[in-house]
């Protein structure tokens, strides 16, 4: 689908506030078709991931990984050794590859090895946004619950003295929800 495509679609002016979200998926409609160069992403495990880019032909001080603002920026910059090529099909262009990160994505290193740049990234939730258990207790700080829906000696005190003051109990029920 064309970037038109998914303005008709879902108009900007239908939704307030979503702008970064519409901005970064004109970001990814533009750059669809940028495959230089070729990558993977591997799931490792639930938390870890490696994107591994074929950088054959660049040497490490030709590359360089950037982090800012939950974006993963690869740049690759060939130098020219001086070569006279009879043939040339191993791309050594200039090339900028950016990744969206996920709010809790953290890069955790590189590593070049055989024409392959592998980046590793680790998901790191914070430990208030993790699951936890929660342990059923008879006291909950203070707060008494009382199962047989009887009323507290305050409450018992109050109710007591709207009845004295002449107010009938169907009343008193009405006033107190």
């Amino acid at each position: 689908m064309t970037i038109q495509g998914v303005n008709h679609l879902f108009p900007r002016s239908a939704f307030v506030g979503f702008d970064h979200l519409f901005d970064e998926l004109d970001r990814v409609a533009r750059h669809a078709n940028d495959n230089y160069p070729p990558h993977n992403i591997v799931k490792v495990d639930d938390t870890n991931y490696v994107i591994e880019l074929a950088v054959a032909g660049f040497a490490r001080n030709e590359l360089e990984i950037e982090v800012k603002d939950r974006s993963l920026k690869v740049k690759g910059k060939h130098e020219n050794r001086g070569r006279e090529y009879i043939h040339k099909s191993i791309s050594t262009k200039k090339f900028e590859r950016t990744f969206r990160l996920s709010e809790y994505v953290q890069v955790n290193g590189a590593d070049l090895t055989d024409g392959i740049l592998a980046i590793g990234l680790e998901v790191v939730i914070p430990e208030e946004m993790r699951p936890r258990q929660i342990d059923i207790s008879t006291n909950l700080r203070g707060v008494t619950h009382d199962n047989n829906n009887t009323l507290s000696g305050e409450s018992q005190s109050n109710l007591e003295l709207l009845l004295e003051e002449g107010n009938s109990p169907s009343n008193v029920a009405a006033s107190s929800s």
